[in-house]
Order: C-alpha cells, then structure tokens, then sequence
C-alpha cells in the first residue's frame, strides 16, 4: 500500500511526510481493511489570521476495492490536524469494519435497521418513509446550481464520478463513511440519479431525480434545504 503526501499551495517538510508515516499505522490499516490500496494525505493552509487557531488542514483520502473513506481536520499545526484527522479515519474503519461483521452474521440490513448502525442516522415515520421535521431549515443560498453558505468564499469545482446503483441504506452509509452532508448516487430500485443529505437537526433526506422532456428550465436546486 502506497502514502501519498502532496501540498496544496503550500510546501510539505520531508519531517512531516516522516511523521505521517509513523502516524498512520500501515498494519492496522489493513487489519481493518484487507483491501486498501493506498492513502492520500493532502496539507493545506489557511493565511486568514483569525483564523490561526484552524490554519493548517490536513485531509486523509482512503482508497480501497471497497468504498473510498474520507476524513479531515484543522488545528493550529499540521501534526495536530495530522492527529485529529488519523483517529476520525481509524473511526470510520472501525465502523466499516463491524458493518462488514454484522452483514456477515445476520445478511443484508434494512433500509430501517440504519438507525441502529448509523449514529444520528433518519427515523421513518409510520408510513416506512423518511421522518422529515419541516421546521428545521439549512441556512443556504442556491444561486443557480451553486450552493452558497454565508458570505463564501466561493469555490466551484466541477467532478465526474463512475458509480454502481445502489440503495438508500447503503448511499447513507457510504456518506458516514466520507464524512460528507450528502452523498449523489443512483438508486438500484427506480434507477434515478440521487441525493441523500443531512438536515440540520440530524435527520436525513433524499431527492430523486425525474427527467422531464417537457419541462422549460428550472430544476431541483432549491429542494435541497427541504
């Protein structure tokens, strides 16, 4: 297994890509997932003074034959980051790990069993749908298909990614798994292309999308925050 150690404008001491070596410990790794097949350690840094408390971040990129695991942190220094980020990545594996035990104990688990295996994971309501409280809102802006949180700044990038289908239960795992507020996937049941996100108040929600030939422009942008 390869680590990879790069520095996004900002330069990387040959003693911090030292320490990253001795800081993520190959042998658990891989005790934890047998199919790694390398580890990308990104170093940023923030030139905001009032921000100095959060102005190193270091973000850790797990690539495997499984899902891609995902963590991040900032701290004042780089090796603290290094710090917080390694034990939110050991966590994800560990949780990736018992998922993989249990699947194999008990088979495949429900759309409603979640809950019980994904912390903070949505509730379903009496009709077997997602609970969704509409008195909470995320505070966002959609300016067209840009989502805009506060005052920016505002950073656009453009990705595209391969991707088997797969269902909700799944799609919300994978997201604990990266650490993100959302996940884009397609869904194995109505094969649509969607969104599963997390709401304020640690609930989640899902927007699928329907082509429409006969739709004048618009979209679904602004049923994010729903």
């Amino acid at each position: 297994m390869d680590i990879v150690v790069k520095g996004r404008k900002t330069e990387v001491p040959e003693r911090f890509r030292k320490h990253v070596a001795e800081k993520l410990k190959l042998e658990k790794i891989q005790k934890l997932d047998g199919k790694v097949i390398s580890l990308d350690v990104e170093v940023s840094k923030e030139h905001n003074p009032r921000q100095a408390d959060r102005s190193d971040r270091v973000e850790i990129t797990l690539h495997s034959r499984g899902p891609v695991i995902r963590a991040e942190a900032a701290a004042g220094d780089p090796y603290a980051a290094l710090d917080l980020a390694s034990d939110k990545l050991e966590a994800r594996l560990r949780k990736q790990h018992d998922k993989r035990y249990t699947r194999r104990g008990s088979g495949r688990l429900s759309a409603a069993e979640v809950g019980d295996v994904v912390p903070g994971a949505a509730k379903l309501n009496g009709d077997g749908q997602l609970a969704v409280d509409e008195t909470e809102k995320v505070p966002t802006t959609m300016m067209g298909s840009i989502e805009v949180q506060g005052e920016g700044p505002l950073v656009v990038r453009e990705k595209t990614h391969r991707a088997a289908p797969m269902t909700l239960d799944q799609a919300l795992y994978e997201m604990e798994l990266v650490g993100h507020d959302f996940y884009l996937f397609v869904d194995s049941d109505t094969k649509q292309p969607s969104v599963v996100y997390r709401r304020h108040a640690y609930d989640y929600g899902v927007i699928h999308l329907e082509s429409d030939p006969l739709a004048e422009g618009g979209g679904a942008g602004g049923a994010l925050g729903g």
